[in-house]
């Protein structure tokens, strides 16, 4: 079982910075990719960014030039640098593992999430 761990989330004021972090449990080398989803309220939850075992990072087009997803494999750390914050960018945030290409749910792990508000 893999265990995700969020940290990072609070109050910023619009056009400012945030970054978060996911400590997991297990090796993220051997995940086929790790991601960063939102959440905002009556929404469903959403693709922010991943970064696959290669190295390749996708984007939601709404924070492409924003956000920067980044691992560091040695500490089995995932993060998301969060630049030129607006108040549309206020949600949970939730760490993701997929264990394989298949995304099945059970070979996807979640956090709890971290609340991220975006407001003056």
């Amino acid at each position: 079982q893999v265990q995700l761990v969020e940290s990072g989330g609070g109050l910023v004021q619009p056009g400012g910075s945030l970054r978060l972090s996911c400590a997991a449990s297990g090796s993220i080398s051997s995940f086929y990719a790790m991601g960063w989803y939102r959440q905002a309220p009556g929404k469903q939850r959403e693709l922010v960014a991943s970064i696959n075992s290669e190295g390749r990072t996708n984007y939601a087009d709404s924070v492409k030039g924003r956000f920067t997803i980044s691992r560091d494999n040695a500490k089995n750390t995932v993060y998301l640098q969060m630049n030129g914050l607006n108040p549309e960018d206020t949600a949970v945030y939730y760490c993701n593992a997929d264990v394989y290409r298949n995304l099945a749910p059970s070979y996807r792990y979640w956090g709890q999430g971290t609340q991220v508000t975006v407001s003056s």
